[in-house]
């Protein structure tokens, strides 16, 4: 296996500064990017297969939470756009059950890549994380199932399309709803969207199967619309550090993960 085996490098060259400063721009710019055809169709066709193989043995939560992804705060009654709860369901499978000799494993590991992630987002370097679960992980929506409104905790995503259901699944974002210009949280704007009247329509990103995503989801407020249809939406979620050492806390990974 070789990085020219999964990645289209006749059209993304990952040591290209040209490519990778019109990317840097971009992600910028629009706070997303999106990488159409990035995986080779062998190596999409491999990850289907592994996932789809996988499927039974994803841990499935259905969840309740705020936008923030933090506890209730007890100064805003529940009603208060700090503390309204959405929904979110979904499966996953974590790093351990990533096969050794997947072209995920070998991507999320690439010198190359990691360099080329690096110069897009702006950082020295990428970590793993330091336990065996938070790595990679596939993600799996099924009919009915949704990501609801909310902000990331951390600053980038990079995630990888393998499969669009046959409706809904979208993923839609508002760009700086986090905080106003005085710094204070932008609680109107939140309210204003959870009540259906946003000040601005939510932008949804084109992507297809093969597409490499990444999203600065800190200060844009972002979901999944609930999938329609018998066809699985199935994402792949590479989770780096941009220090060394650093684990998902044990109740943390209880949550997401069961275990």
């Amino acid at each position: 296996m070789n990085l020219a085996s999964i990645v289209n490098l006749h059209r993304y060259a990952l040591d290209d500064t040209e490519l990778q400063v019109q990317c840097r721009q971009e992600l910028d710019k629009n706070g997303a990017l999106v990488l159409d055809d990035f995986l080779t169709e062998d190596a999409l066709d491999c990850i289907l297969a592994e996932s789809t193989k996988k499927h039974s043995l994803a841990y499935f939560t259905q969840q309740q939470h705020n936008v923030y992804i933090s506890d209730a705060d007890p100064a805003f009654g529940e009603e208060h756009p700090r503390n309204i709860l959405v929904d979110s369901s979904k499966g996953c499978i974590t790093d351990d059950l990533i096969d050794e000799d997947s072209p995920l494993r070998f991507l999320y590991n690439s010198p190359l890549f990691h360099t080329f992630l690096c110069a897009i987002l702006g950082e020295t370097e990428l970590y793993p994380y330091a336990d065996t679960l938070s790595s990679i992980n596939v993600h799996y929506a099924s009919e009915g199932q949704e990501l609801g409104w909310h902000f990331d905790n951390s600053a980038f995503a990079t995630t990888l399309l393998i499969q669009k259901p046959e409706a809904g699944g979208e993923f839609q974002y508002i760009g700086a709803m986090q905080f106003k210009e005085n710094g204070d949280r932008d609680y109107d704007s939140v309210g204003a969207l959870l009540q259906g009247n946003p000040e601005h329509d939510p932008i949804t990103l084109a992507m297809e199967p093969g597409s490499l995503v990444l999203f600065r989801g800190h200060n844009a407020i972002h979901r999944v619309t609930p999938v329609a249809g018998s066809t699985t939406r199935i994402l792949v979620v590479f989770a780096y550090n941009t220090e060394p050492g650093i684990a998902l806390s044990e109740s943390a990974r209880k949550t997401f993960y069961g275990r």
